[in-house]
């Protein structure tokens, strides 16, 4: 019975990885897609007089850059929708948003523009945008079928996730070298990924209740269930990940000695295992965890903590999702086209092979790093991208395009995790898909700054990337800045406790 029931469990996973490695991110790989758009005359209808405008080119920039909006907004609603409704819901729901983009897309609604006029691919991409974060975040809750391995499952479905963006790369090769596939044919056939989600869902995954995205960022970052309690492992033995932990843990057998008058998740009374793993989490986070947990949602969305991460993770998404519908442009004014094509080509193939890549490492890096240096390793990282960017030399650009690929996952992984650690994970879902849906709005201004790059200043990309790499500058040294002067406060505050406690308890001579 144990044995099918892991079977069960690891269809269910494999399910969940397969559907998101063909929908999770899909409109990312725009880079690659870019080419056929133009061959197939998207938006031609822009450059009367010639192949290829800047008119034509500008449509299809905003295209990505209101889908990729949509995409990070969407990250709000979808965690509503599974709070109340469940995880098959939501997949029930993205593979209708996919379904409608396939369909738009290749003309096969072509009939209500007898009714009102729209832009279909405009709308179509806009379509697999908001159905990707759906089928994808609520996989996460498969990271309970296998505790033990819970990080690992939330690694391949982010990996996943990442890898999406090959789907436009793997039709560009075909299209290019064999059989020039169209747009309408090719969004036929993908037609297939939501037919195979509607699946999956009504005959494949659990019916149990949802656990919300504060349980799993609990269960990855602490080790315990809800309840503050060791997972039990398939043969019901309960999973101690670490000798010496299970020693310290364990030392309170009595289970009378597991209640705790203080509260933690959701309002009940803390575990020993949860004071142990939490104290130890303060000290590898350098006290910034559970500094905001407990407070009021509107406590913690008016704090420095959530409006400067927030002010920081806007101009990462604008950079990175800039740069991903501008490459070629900016490539080509800065190298030539020939330099470019191969710079080009390279990023098709790194993106998505920069989350695989890199997924194992950030793990390492947030389980023995502070949140502080992990968030200067950001800071640092994204200011090399940002000065490689505006170098005429191919190596410097190559340097910058292989830093970004991994430098993405890192940045979205990161900002989940400190999320989780500052904030709380009874609130995670709110704060962190706020988060995400205030970023996501701000970047349909990116639209702006590819007319300035086009219009005022003749196609040069530097003096907006200056722009860029002055406010990531400012939004990350202020972040850092403010962390660091915080953790010194809680540390004299610690510090001055442990004073007088040692005082009152100072036997008299």
């Amino acid at each position: 019975m144990g044995t099918h029931a892991s079977s069960i469990k690891l269809t269910q996973c494999a399910c969940a990885i397969l559907w998101c490695l063909l929908s999770a991110g899909i409109i990312f790989g725009f880079a690659a897609l870019k080419p056929i758009l133009l061959s197939e005359g998207v938006y031609n209808d822009s450059c009367p007089t010639v192949d290829v405008c800047i008119e034509q080119d500008l449509k299809l920039n905003k295209v990505f850059t209101i889908s990729a909006v949509s995409t990070n907004a969407t990250a709000l609603l979808v965690g509503f929708i599974l709070d109340h409704y469940g995880p098959r819901v939501c997949g029930f729901i993205g593979a209708g948003f996919l379904t409608l983009g396939a369909l738009t897309i290749s003309n096969s609604l072509n009939f209500l523009q007898v009714f009102f006029r729209f832009d279909q691919f405009l709308y179509g991409y806009i379509f697999l945008a908001i159905g990707g974060p759906f089928v994808f975040i609520s996989s996460f809750q498969l990271a309970n079928s296998f505790p033990k391995f819970s990080g690992m499952i939330l690694a391949l479905l982010t990996g996943a996730f990442d890898t999406s963006s090959a789907v436009f790369l793997l039709y560009r090769l075909v299209y290019q070298n064999y059989s020039k596939i169209s747009l309408q044919q090719f969004f036929n056939w993908y037609l297939i990924v939501p037919i195979f989600i509607t699946v999956c869902q009504l005959f494949i995954m659990p019916n149990e209740s949802y656990k919300t995205l504060g349980t799993v960022q609990k269960l990855v970052i602490e080790g315990l269930d809800e309840n503050g309690q060791l997972i039990p492992g398939d043969d019901g033995s309960q999973i101690i990940p670490d000798a010496n932990e299970r020693e310290s843990l364990l030392s309170a057998n009595n289970r009378d000695q597991l209640d705790h008058e203080s509260f933690g998740f959701q309002g009940r009374r803390k575990s020993v295992y949860e004071e142990y793993v939490e104290e130890s989490l303060i000290q590898k986070s350098g006290d910034l965890f559970g500094v905001l947990d407990g407070y009021s949602v509107l406590s913690q969305l008016k704090s420095p903590f959530f409006l400067l991460m927030c002010g920081f993770c806007t101009v990462q998404m604008i950079r990175i999702n800039y740069f991903v519908a501008t490459i070629k442009t900016q490539e080509t004014y800065l190298l030539g086209d020939e330099l470019s094509k191969i710079l080009n080509d390279i990023f098709d193939i790194a993106l998505p092979l920069g989350g695989v890549i890199a997924i194992p490492f950030i793990g390492l890096l947030l389980d023995n790093f502070k949140t502080i240096t992990i968030l200067i390793i950001l800071f640092i990282i994204s200011n090399i991208i940002g000065i490689c960017g505006v170098i005429s030399k191919f190596y410097p650009n190559l340097i910058g395009i292989l830093l970004l690929v991994i430098y993405r996952p890192f940045y979205y992984t990161a900002v989940s995790d400190y999320s989780a650690k500052v904030f709380g994970f009874e609130t995670f879902g709110t704060v962190y898909g706020l988060m995400m849906f205030i970023s996501g709005l701000i970047n349909y201004f990116q639209i702006y700054l590819d007319l300035l790059t086009k219009t005022i200043f003749k196609g040069n990309p530097n003096p907006i990337n200056y722009i860029l790499i002055g406010t990531t500058f400012i939004s990350g040294g202020s972040l850092i800045f403010f962390i660091v002067s915080q953790t010194k406060k809680i540390k004299r505050i610690d510090l001055e406790i442990e004073a007088e406690n040692s005082q009152e308890f100072e036997i008299p001579q």
